[in-house]
């Protein structure tokens, strides 16, 4: 009985700490001002606890990011289109990058302080860079004719970098809609040719 009450109180405790980190990250203006200290003291449990449960701020930062990541994965690997794996690549490698980009306009500190903050110095190391890397480069190598997408999977995610998100919404103000539509042109540029032009009788 007591070894179920202490994970009873293990996942309550879980629970606790990524509700107050995302309240906390969601209302601080850098996320860079919130500690593990903050993160402790709002959640109502020791700092041992969350070191215990998480193992550092980085592994606390990649638990809150993975439970709020969870509908768009499971959109990814059963939905129905344009997300679901039933969906024509062109279309669906598009609707994973609006996806991601969407995650990241609704999670903006959260985002930004992981990619921030991971314990490699570079981007393209960490785990969640590499799933969303590898999913999309999957995805890619399903459309016909379409060269190295190993590369291209790279280029295209660097327009969806939460510092460039930040940038874009938070100091510049482009609206989301804005940002959504400019991505997918981008993306359709890359995927393929658009339509040709007519030429214009009068020039």
């Amino acid at each position: 009985m007591p070894e179920r009450k202490s994970r009873k109180d293990a996942v309550r405790n879980r629970e606790a700490v990524l509700t107050a980190a995302d309240t906390l990250f969601a209302g601080r203006e850098s996320p860079g001002d919130v500690t593990m200290a903050d993160i402790a003291e709002a959640a109502g449990v020791g700092k041992g606890t969350l070191f215990r449960a998480f193992g550092d701020r980085a592994g606390l930062l990649r638990a809150l990011y993975e439970a709020r990541l969870d509908p768009i994965r499971e959109a990814v690997e059963s939905g129905p289109p344009p997300l679901g794996p039933a969906t024509p690549p062109g279309t669906r490698a598009i609707a994973l990058l609006d996806a991601l980009l969407c995650f990241k306009l609704d999670n903006r500190r959260l985002t930004l302080a992981l990619e921030a903050g991971g314990a490699s110095t570079s981007p393209y190391q960490p785990d969640h860079y590499k799933g969303w890397h590898g999913l999309l480069q999957s995805v890619l190598e399903q459309i016909p004719g379409l060269p190295d997408a190993d590369f291209i999977a790279h280029a295209l995610l660097a327009a969806t970098r939460a510092d460039l998100v930040e940038h874009l919404a938070g100091e510049e103000g482009v609206p989301r809609e804005t940002m959504r539509a400019q991505l997918a042109d981008f993306a359709t540029r890359v995927l393929g040719p658009g339509p040709v032009p007519e030429p214009n009788a009068e020039e």
